[in-house]
């Protein structure tokens, strides 16, 4: 699969592109003077990136360019041509204002012009999406990818500014580990079966361990054995079939015989019962109200004193003292047992009104189960019956549904220990095979994109590079990507944006290599390709593309002519059959689209 033309139908406003099977480079100029300190100059080639990825059939997004200016936009229909494994040609057509609408058009000749084709001259006419993906899926037949489709992996080969982060996480990818894990080992060499598996089982161990807490908090917290809740259920039901019966014969003598029972021996007894326990606290009541009435000291020193006085006994000094201390000490007790003794009144007043409420309750049960049984009235009898008919069908439904929930637990619990079991088989299954991908002399498609991997980047930076996949403790491969110093230990020059950068091109294009002629894409686009390199490490890395090029591997790579490669003993850089495409900035003219600025 190659890229050979994008055209639309509107040339005026978009010019046709041919790529050519090598290198293909659209170099953006900059000719106006202040421009050359921007960051940005809004030209398009990055947007061409985007184009090639709309045409590849990704999904309708509201923020990109083709939909976030609809009013430019609407009315442009964008045709792709592109080379397949088999030599023919398919063209694709797309239309913005009808994006999930998709035409198709087989072909043996490149440089078509399908703008005007008649509908019923096309293969497949404004297809529904899905079914147009399908299409595309079976006529590109990359048998490299699968189980998955042509989509997953090519953010690979359409690398724009904001897919340097990482060289193995794109930001299409979902952020789940399951998402673009499986699909990175598999085009590394490993048994993507194997670790799609280990995450299915281990999600599905996360889902039943969630529905296991669901159920124990729907029983309440209180879990109690599944034998004492069938017997509990056998009792009741047995007792509501006897209720049934009764009341189908309107047959009361039990119910009578029972209520009689119950008033003679449990609510006659509660009832003397709580009337004692009144009887008590009225009493204790009482002695408290008395001990606080009596708490008073009546003895006056200062009277006394008077009166001594008047019969000409002295009373003073230390013996006034005296009593007045004897006074004190005497208030400071009895106001300390006063404490107390309230606390006791309020715990006694409180225990009177439960035994009041209760006496209450109960003369009402009494007066009811003593006017069943002077009753003559059956149809009131039958009622009653049947409400406890109700009740008993009630605790019977409620304990169906409690089985219901321990069987559904118990279930759950064997599911649990059978995924675990698997998972650990997974496990071993997960080590055994990475051990023998990592292994020595081990002559496998990872083995010779690690060694591709470590030879772009010693032709470009002199000096090597290591691609690792292993497993960390949870068994989850992890994808790790060096540069490695003079004593071969990792440096800190692969978290710096530009060595990012490279890494991300020798990684596609060590992928791209090691995969070619096998039903894998042919083609990569690299946006800004050279941008914040040396002027060595350009030359070198422009000496590699042309190389993988000349293997069969097409090459988009987009850059501003501020970070052109230097010539050689004054040579152009790139030959106008490499310049595919030229942009600048003086004017819509020069841009991608020769539109007012957006």
């Amino acid at each position: 699969m190659k890229l050979s033309r994008i055209y639309s139908n509107r040339d005026e406003a978009f010019t046709p592109i041919d790529f050519n099977d090598g290198l293909n480079v659209v170099l953006a100029e900059i000719r106006v003077p202040e421009n050359r300190n921007k960051d940005t100059h809004n030209l398009g080639k990055t947007t061409l990136g985007l184009l090639l990825d709309f045409c590849l059939l990704a999904r309708r997004d509201a923020r990109m360019f083709l939909f976030k200016h609809k009013e430019l936009f609407d009315d442009f229909v964008f045709y792709l041509e592109l080379e397949l494994g088999s030599g023919s040609y398919v063209t694709i057509r797309r239309a913005v204002e009808e994006a999930s609408k998709i035409s198709f058009k087989r072909h043996a000749s490149p440089g078509q012009d399908f703008q005007h084709l008649p509908e019923e001259q096309w293969d497949h006419y404004k297809v529904a999406f899905d079914r147009s993906k399908a299409i595309l899926d079976g006529l590109l037949d990359l048998s490299a990818v699968r189980p998955w489709d042509f989509r997953k992996g090519l953010g690979y080969f359409l690398r724009t500014q904001d897919d340097y982060s990482d060289v193995f996480q794109l930001k299409r990818f979902a952020s789940e580990h399951a998402d673009w894990k499986p699909y990175v080992a598999h085009i590394l060499g490993f048994d993507a079966q194997l670790i799609s598996d280990f995450y299915e089982r281990e999600a599905r161990i996360d889902t039943l361990r969630a529905d296991e807490k669901t159920i124990q908090s729907e029983l309440g917290g209180s879990i109690e054995d599944l034998g004492r809740i069938e017997g509990l259920l056998l009792l009741k039901r047995q007792q509501a079939e006897k209720q049934q019966v009764k009341l189908d014969s309107f047959d009361f003598r039990d119910q009578d015989k029972t209520k009689t029972k119950d008033l003679v021996e449990q609510i006659d007894q509660e009832i003397a019962d709580l009337n004692a326990e009144r009887y008590t606290l009225m009493y204790n009541r009482k002695k408290i109200l008395s001990s606080l009435d009596d708490g008073e000291m009546a003895f006056d020193p200062e009277r006394a004193a008077r009166l001594f006085e008047e019969a000409g006994v002295l009373f003073g000094g230390q013996i006034k003292r005296d009593y007045e201390q004897l006074i004190a000490f005497n208030a400071a007790i009895t106001e300390e047992r006063r404490g107390y003794l309230l606390e006791e009144k309020a715990e006694v007043e409180s225990r009177l009104k439960e035994v009041g409420a209760e006496l209450n309750r109960l003369g009402k049960r009494r007066s009811e189960t003593l006017s069943f049984l002077s009753d003559t009235d059956v149809v009131r009898k039958y009622k009653e019956a049947s409400d406890e008919l109700v009740e008993l069908r009630s605790d019977v439904i409620s304990l169906t549904r409690q089985r219901e929930h321990l069987q559904t637990l118990q279930r759950l619990r064997s599911e649990i220990r059978d995924a675990v079991e698997e998972k650990t088989h997974l496990e071993s299954a997960l080590e055994w095979e990475f051990e023998e991908k990592n292994g020595p002399g081990t002559d496998s498609v990872y083995r010779t994109i690690r060694l591709l991997f470590d030879e772009i980047v010693e032709d470009v930076l002199d000096q090597n590079a290591l691609l690792t996949v292993s497993l960390n403790q949870q068994y989850h491969p992890e994808f790790e990507a060096e540069i490695l110093d003079e004593s071969r230990n990792a440096t800190s020059a692969q978290r710096g944006h530009t060595y990012k950068k490279l890494l991300c091109i020798a990684f596609d294009l060590a992928v791209l290599r090691a995969h070619l002629g096998k039903g894998f894409p042919a083609f990569v686009f690299h946006d800004g390709v050279f941008e914040s390199l040396d002027k060595r490490k350009k030359s070198n890395l422009l000496d590699v593309m042309r190389e993988y090029s000349n293997l069969g591997i097409q090459q988009i790579v987009t850059l501003i002519d501020t970070d052109m490669p230097p010539d050689v003993d004054g040579t152009p850089v790139f030959s106008e059959d490499e310049i595919v495409l030229r942009l600048h900035d003086e004017g819509p003219q020069g841009r991608l689209f020769r539109l007012r600025s957006w």
